[in-house]
């Protein structure tokens, strides 16, 4: 119908309008319409729009309105095209390479996305809200890959997009600037892998590496380069190759249009422990080592079990062996899914597979070794991520959390144990604080007890900041890790319950076709009655005190429960907010704690029993020095706290206790109306004492506002607010005190203990009238225990 065409990618697709059999999409770079079945076509719009679309879903009932997804994510139109509104609230990222920085508090994550820049973005934040899509920042364009970061400094970012265009950019200012490596005079130009490699020195911050089809070292942040290798690739031409059975000509239709470069260099590493001991694998199949810093290079090209030719996924030099070395290969072009990991303990130049058990359908992408323990070992694969506690003998899939994905690429934040996964559509996953993972590497009997804790991180202790209010639904936040001290504890098996053995047994009988005996009441009784078993969590001062007990349901494997770092409440407490069961729940948080050394324990209520589990075990709470204007003295803050929270406890009480003897006399009230033996004498007490009553429930409540407190008339503060006020004052605060909390406190002091004994002396009166009544056999009242006699 007309001579359009478009450059042939993989997303190319028609797609014809269900109501109008004239219009027809064509998804591509920039998509176009026909509305004259073909004869002419038009631009789709992309005013504030990623280009490269690749689906499309149209209204059936109205076609102006759709939905187009491609490179930039999904947007709606309900115009036809002319404007778009963005989705930013879908986790969709493609991210090729992750990188972390070291700054403190939280450490940054960088990674290379497809054709959506290089992102930087804060690990955690102090929101309780979590880390939100503004927090992240694009900081180079076009397809990002591999990213470094200045490991003194973490305002020196290094970054690429396609074709090794790398940059260093400065985050103080905002500035980028290009420092690629050119070709030498009458050199030939290099060949660039899409996803070229770059990395930082382990042994000089100054020093990075780069590699097309040669390997490229700047020892001045890029400032100059220096060339360390001639051509590594395999020098083979893929055009002498046949394709479909066929060899083709230069004039084929589109041969090599839209087809990456191939004989280019796509891992590179160096050794943690000789920094002239350099590795380097292309897209060819070939990996290159030099014990010379580059002076002289030896070649394998042929691997145990691997197809010739298949793609070096990654490399990674052993960080306690020198002549260790792992490789991981990715053959997925000739339609091989087959996980390949290989070990070199002769730096290279023979090769074992330790693939062992990872599924048959799974290429793996990347690999990585812990810091600490040798064995303890993680790949990335195109449908999840594993570790291996035993250098590769064995793997295990990690699932809690984390969907079957392809995991790209993945590093270790090694001040906080934190290991970082690059996912090719799902975004960045953090797995905070793997250490039990590092300790069952190193103590693999630990599966083999009945319940273990591992040891605790430091807790670091700041304020929670709230988040932005009334966003909408497309406002997306990443939660941050639990606040306050996580404890990670391994559980062999649960107790079982009553009903959780019938049924068991049943299912048995069940299988075997065998009748069934059916519960009598009584069991069914004894099973409703019972618990499941419950873990208690005790935390102790430095002193062995124990301060705060939370609960948590007992369930098998390794599991976490965190301690926010307050106190419990001193609110009072009721059947409503007491929590589940017989008995209760963790209650709520009162005040932060003193930052120092504490400790926690475990046990487990099973049927009526406490059973220790484990033994206590130490950690840090560590208060964040980031306040202008922090307390000289956080003791001081802390017993001030304290006084108050114990006030409170007793004022918040005392309020509960005026509202309940309230609602007591309105129901002695009408029961004197129902006994007749009753005088009036007891009636004219009822009526003082809700006089009385009332008097100190306005000492303590004050007046309802109709609008605001500031524009009720003149009057003494209620007790109960000026509390209220002095206890949000440094709630969420860790600085100095105040004159003017300090003055509240001392003002309670005085005018709150004749009201407290006022209310002593209701409570006391209204007892005496309850004992009346009993003797008058009135009808029962709340808190009247009746009598027999």
């Amino acid at each position: 119908m007309s001579d359009h065409h478009a450059s042939g990618q993989y997303y190319n697709e028609i797609y014809c309008d269900p109501l109008d059999v004239n219009k027809v999409y064509s998804m591509e770079t920039v998509s176009k319409v026909t509305v004259d079945a073909g004869k002419t076509w038009t631009s789709l719009s992309t005013s504030n729009r990623h280009v490269d679309d690749h689906a499309i879903w149209i209204d059936p009932h109205n076609t102006e309105h759709f939905l187009i997804g491609g490179d930039g994510g999904v947007y709606e139109s309900f115009d036809g095209g002319l404007t778009y509104q963005y989705k930013s609230n879908l986790p969709v990222t493609q991210f090729y390479r992750v990188f972390v920085d070291n700054e403190e508090p939280f450490y940054n994550v960088y990674g290379g996305t497809q054709d959506n820049n290089t992102l930087g973005g804060p690990s955690m934040n102090k929101s309780s809200a979590g880390v939100s899509n503004e927090d992240w920042k694009a900081i180079k364009g076009g397809d990002g890959f591999w990213a470094a970061v200045d490991p003194t400094d973490p305002n020196i970012v290094y970054c690429e997009s396609q074709y090794g265009n790398v940059s260093r950019y400065d985050r103080l200012s905002g500035e980028g600037i290009g420092i690629k490596p050119r070709p030498r005079k009458d050199e030939a130009t290099y060949k660039w892998n899409w996803n070229a490699p770059l990395i930082i020195s382990h042994h000089s911050n100054t020093r990075i590496y780069m590699m097309a089809n040669k390997v490229f070292r700047s020892d001045d942040r890029g400032n100059s380069w220096v060339v360390v290798s001639e051509d590594l690739t395999s020098g083979v031409d893929r055009n002498t190759w046949p394709v479909m059975d066929q060899y083709w000509s230069w004039d084929a239709v589109v041969k090599d249009v839209s087809t990456s470069l191939w004989g280019t260099g796509v891992s590179l590493f160096e050794s943690r422990l000789d920094e002239k001991l350099l590795f380097a694998g292309t897209d060819d199949g070939v990996i290159s080592i030099t014990t010379n810093g580059g002076e002289s290079w030896k070649q394998v090209k042929t691997f145990p079990g691997v197809p010739e030719y298949t793609y070096i996924s990654d490399l990674m030099a052993d960080r306690y062996d020198a002549s260790v070395v792992y490789a991981t290969f990715d053959n997925r072009k000739r339609d091989d899914f087959k996980p390949y990991v290989l070990k070199s303990t002769d730096k290279g130049s023979s090769w074992v597979s330790i693939a062992s058990n990872l599924p048959e359908n799974g290429t793996v992408h990347t690999i990585e070794q812990d810091p600490e323990v040798p064995g303890l070992l993680f790949v990335g694969t195109e449908f999840g991520f594993y570790f291996s506690i035993d250098g590769g003998e064995a793997w295990t899939k990690l699932t809690s959390g984390m969907p079957t994905i392809a995991v790209r690429d993945m590093c270790i934040q090694e001040q906080k144990n934190d290991l970082v996964l690059a996912t090719f559509g799902r975004g960045f996953y953090i797995l905070d604080d793997y250490t039990p993972l590092r300790e069952l590497a190193m103590d693999k009997e630990i599966l083999d007890k009945a319940w273990h804790i591992f040891p605790a991180a430091d807790a670091l202790m700041y304020i929670q900041t709230g988040g932005k209010y009334g966003q909408g639904s497309n406002f997306f936040t990443s939660k941050n890790p639990d606040f306050g001290a996580t404890f990670t504890y391994y559980l062999k098996e649960v107790p079982k319950t009553l009903k959780a053995e019938r049924q068991e047994k049943e299912k048995e009988l069940f299988k075997e076709k065998k009748p069934i005996p059916q519960p009598s009441r009584e069991e069914l009784r004894a099973e409703e009655a019972e618990e499941a078993a419950q873990l208690i969590f005790t935390i102790y001062d430095d002193d062995g005190n124990a301060i705060r007990k939370l609960t948590k349901k007992a369930s098998k494997g390794v599991n976490r429960t965190t301690w926010d770092l307050r106190y419990p409440s001193t609110r009072p407490i009721s059947a409503a907010s007491g929590g589940s069961g017989r008995r209760g729940g963790s209650g709520g948080s009162g005040l932060l704690a003193m930052p120092g050394t504490y400790s926690v324990g475990i046990d487990m209520l099973e049927k009526g029993d406490v059973i220790a589990m484990v033994e206590p075990v130490t950690f840090e709470a560590k208060l964040l020095q980031h306040a202008s204007l922090p307390a000289r003295d956080y003791k001081e803050v802390v017993a001030f706290q304290k006084e108050v929270s114990e006030l409170s406890r007793v004022m918040t009480g005392a309020q509960r206790l005026a509202q309940e003897q309230d609602g007591k006399l309105s129901a002695i009230k009408k029961a004197l109306t129902q006994t007749p033996e009753a005088g009036t004498e007891l009636g004219r007490k009822v009526f003082e004492l809700e006089d009385l009553l009332s008097d100190i429930q306005f000492a303590l409540d004050g007046p309802s506002a109709k609008a605001s407190w500031e524009e009720l008339s003149p009057m003494n503060m209620p007790l109960g607010r000026r509390l209220n006020i002095m206890i949000r004052t440094h709630w969420s605060s860790t600085t100095e005190l105040t004159k003017t909390e300090t003055d509240q406190l001392e003002i309670l002091k005085e005018e709150f203990p004749p009201v407290l004994a006022q209310l002593e002396k209701v409570v006391e009166e209204i007892r005496e009238l309850d004992q009346q009544l009993e003797e008058l056999k009135a009808p029962w009242t709340p808190g009247r225990v009746p009598s027999l006699n």
